[in-house]
């Protein structure tokens, strides 16, 4: 008798490539369901830029199961009611999914689960989206680690699992269920169409993942232990960050991938290392999640849950957002995020510190922020880096260690090419001024067509006064530097 296998795609495992859950399926089932659930009762909903990579990368992804042999099956609603009706549709007694660590959704998989038990149906579930369980990587006490270091020196001494190749071939049943169109699912802006940067900078899917890692090993890898500080390098950085949180691209073949670049080139294993260690503290944020569900929403510091900040006022966290703060790298880098869905690393520390320490608003806000606007946005990485530059997270930077966006500005874009991409108002300013306009002499801005307050704002805070007040608030919690 021929069996049917429902393979459950998650918004975190669109390949083909190194995927457990669905290799598994292809080699113990005849036939194979591609699935996947839109389900907004998620335990926090995807935020409106990585709607739109979904999107297509569910498009992509569909395209190449259709190659394959098995066309995907699309559904909205609650995960556990739409798999029952594929289940009675298909007649499928085996269900595959790769596991989602996502805070709450461990519950929803548990619940899956049980269903299935009840009713005769085998669950198996597979890791794909980290490099390790988190239940391996432990102490000496058996607990999760806090600090970075000890951590990836325990998991290189583990060592993550070899890629699997993508299956040759699926074979799906002659009784497909019915899908719905990809616009269905409602993942696309409607009536203001705000996307148009972001498609212009980003193609989604597996096939992109994997030339996007080909150009930067070719372009970028060399010299990526210096060159991914500086946010005007076009290939400073891998921009593996929204592929590896879809799933277009596994941690495991990205890390097998540098592994044997290293061990074939010499002169490339610095660079190869420096980016597996970034995958390493990728991995050392969804630990965190895993170990404190509520990373989004409390600091994991207690001494900060009652820290003093100050209520923002709309206006001037609206001006945050937009990129009109007055301090050129903060706007370029805010710009560089409404237009492209993405920020450069260093660039968001520096985004994050101004508003964390400089204008002492509560980092809850910016983590709101990036996940709504970021196209690379988890529920691992963003709540856990913010609460890094707070001071409030784990391995955190100190909270009195407040960047000073002028200096960083000029140490990282000294020749100002990042500031004049992203806030062409400015573009005509000398080297010398364009980190601080507000002190260029009235000649130079006269003759750079910059009017400070109409053409580009003024600085919207006193930096010295701004920093006074956050040591102080800082010290008002009783503790001390």
């Amino acid at each position: 008798m021929l069996t049917t296998a429902l393979y459950l795609v998650t918004a975190q495992s669109l390949r083909l490539d190194d995927n457990p859950a669905l290799a598994a399926a292809a080699r113990e089932a005849d036939h194979i369901v591609p699935a996947y659930i839109h389900d907004e009762t998620r335990p926090r909903p995807t935020g409106g830029a990585a709607k739109w990579w979904l999107h297509h990368a569910l498009a992509d992804h569909a395209r190449d199961l259709a190659r394959a042999g098995a066309p995907l099956v699309l559904r909205h609603g609650a995960l556990l009611t739409e798999v029952e009706k594929l289940v009675a549709e298909t007649g499928a007694r085996t269900l595959y999914l790769q596991h989602d660590p996502t805070p709450g959704m461990h519950a929803v998989e548990d619940a899956l689960h049980h269903w299935a038990e009840e009713n005769g149906i085998v669950c198996r579930r597979f890791g794909g989206h980290l490099l390790f369980d988190p239940v391996e990587i432990r102490t000496g006490a058996g607990k999760p680690y806090s600090v970075f270091t000890p951590f990836w020196r325990a998991c290189i001494e583990l060592g993550p699992r070899a890629p699997i190749p993508a299956p040759e071939k699926l074979s799906a049943p002659d009784n497909m269920p019915a899908t719905l169109s990809l616009d269905a699912l409602g993942l696309l802006p409607r009536g203001v169409d705000w996307t148009g940067g972001i498609a212009a900078t980003w193609e989604p899917g597996e096939t992109a993942a994997h030339k996007r890692l080909d150009h930067f090993i070719e372009a970028g890898l060399r010299g990526y232990g210096h060159d991914r500080d500086f946010p005007a390098l076009e290939d400073g950085t891998t921009t593996l960050s929204p592929y590896l949180r879809f799933g277009n691209i596994s941690p495991r073949r990205l890390f097998a991938r540098l592994a044997d670049i290293a061990a074939m080139e010499p002169a490339l294993a610095q660079g190869a290392a420096h980016v597996q260690r970034e995958l390493g503290w990728r991995e050392f944020c969804w630990h965190l999640a895993v170990a404190k569900p509520d990373l989004a929403t409390r600091p994991i510091r207690e001494d900060f849950t009652a820290f003093p900040w100050h209520e923002p006022d709309p206006a001037d966290l609206k001006r945050w957002q937009r990129g009109q703060t007055g301090f050129p790298i903060i706007d370029a880098g805010m710009r560089q995020l409404w237009q492209t869905g993405w920020m450069h690393n260093r660039v968001r520390m520096i985004v994050a510190s101004f508003l964390a320490k400089d204008m002492l608003t509560d980092w809850r806000h910016g983590e709101a922020w990036f996940w709504d606007t970021l196209v690379d946005a988890d529920a691992a990485s963003n709540p856990a880096n913010w609460q890094w530059v707070a001071g409030c997270g784990a391995d955190a930077a100190p909270f009195f260690r407040i960047f000073n966006p002028t200096l960083q500005s000029a140490k990282f874009d000294g020749t100002g090419d990042y500031i004049r991409r992203f806030v062409p108002e400015l573009a005509n300013l000398p080297d010398a001024h364009i980190h601080e306009p507000h002190t260029a002499p009235a000649g130079v801005l006269h003759a750079s067509g910059v009017a400070l307050g109409r053409t580009y704002p003024l600085p919207m805070l006193d930096r010295s006064m701004a920093r006074a007040r956050a040591l102080d608030a800082y010290q008002a919690r009783g503790t001390t530097p």
